[in-house]
């Protein structure tokens, strides 16, 4: 498996099962530590399931009822997400004596999901971006929800679902043609790509008989992840120190540019994104203080993401029709095409 995929899922698995408590405030936005990540890589040869069934395994020994109720694959559509960390529903039924109304009463019609936390796992991200694509379809809508504030509700008016601070993660795996195929302008122009942090992944070894670790070396690493996440529950506010705010003074001009085309809507929350990394690495760490190191980290993780976008769908404006003039200008024609 590639060290990258088992880094990510790795943060983002702990990030879940932290919960909404640990937050970072920039101005009015409250960023928590749930992230979206989508592994890009080759069919079977990128070992994107392998990484994650290395993370998995650690995090059964870490908090297997997490890993056994709040982890959902198949998770396609927003009423499905919404409903798997829904609110408890009320309503208002009368009170009937001998056929008479003689008053109403609140019964509790569905007692909702107590645990918010929600780590969706899709290894066919595909189906989510064919299903997000149809029209009148709210699953866009919901993931974007989800990744910024956690109150997620549809408006629909026979059956309505909400959920209220909802701590939801993603881990999609998907490969390159379908990326490029499926991730539509609409989903690049309603900011739903730009949730998400892209790392390419590929085999990083030839193992005949696959990667081991051996059951001691799990059980510490279980042990560390476990302990820091008894010590992430515990915090509230985070800040960061001098040395990392200074840090963030000289590469915050960088990360707020904004680009053009397509790479400019992937990287388009790239502070945001730096942001949420440094604070799962300083959780990680048991501190409730961003120091400079774990700012440092966060970079670096997000330095390779935006190389594997740039290698990913390189210099494409994002619009069909545009990318193949472009096309057509560099290997047709390149004296100009007429009108």
């Amino acid at each position: 498996a590639d060290p990258v995929a088992i880094l990510v899922q790795t943060l983002c698995a702990f990030g879940n099962a932290v919960g909404h408590g640990p937050y970072y405030r920039a101005e009015a936005d409250r960023h928590t530590c749930n992230l979206f990540l989508l592994l890009v890589g080759a069919t079977s040869k990128g070992r994107k399931g392998s990484s994650w069934g290395q993370v998995r395994r650690i995090f059964e020994h870490v908090d297997e009822e997490w890993v056994g109720n709040r982890i959902r694959g198949g998770v396609q559509s927003g009423e499905a997400i919404i409903n798997e960390v829904r609110d408890k529903i009320e309503v208002l039924e009368p009170i009937r004596e001998k056929g008479i109304v003689t008053g109403y009463q609140m019964v509790v019609k569905d007692p909702g999901i107590s645990d918010k936390r929600l780590l969706v796992f899709a290894p066919e991200f595909s189906q989510i971006l064919k299903v997000a694509g149809r029209e009148g379809n709210i699953t866009s809508d919901i993931l974007r929800q989800a990744w910024e504030t956690g109150n997620l509700r549809n408006m629909t008016k026979n059956s309505p679902l909400h959920a209220t601070d909802a701590h939801v993660s993603l881990v999609g795996h998907i490969t390159i043609p379908e990326l490029r195929r499926e991730l539509s302008t609409t989903d690049m122009a309603s900011g739903l790509a730009n949730r998400f942090i892209f790392l390419t992944v590929r085999r990083s070894k030839c193992l005949p008989e696959g990667g081991h670790l051996a059951s001691e070396v799990i059980s510490g690493l279980a042990e560390k992840i476990r302990s820091a996440i008894e010590f992430a529950r515990t915090a509230q506010q985070m800040y960061r120190d001098d040395a990392a705010r200074r840090l963030w003074r000289e590469v915050y001009p960088e990360l707020s540019e904004g680009h053009t085309g397509m790479i400019g809507a992937i990287l388009g929350r790239a502070e945001a994104q730096v942001l949420r990394l440094s604070i799962l690495y300083a959780l990680m760490d048991c501190s409730a203080i961003i120091r400079r190191e774990h700012l440092e980290a966060a970079l670096a993780l997000w330095e390779y993401s935006e190389a594997a976008a740039r290698f990913i769908f390189g210099d494409s404006l994002g619009d069909p029709s545009a990318d193949e003039i472009l096309r057509n200008l560099r290997l047709v024609r390149p004296a100009g095409l007429n009108r």
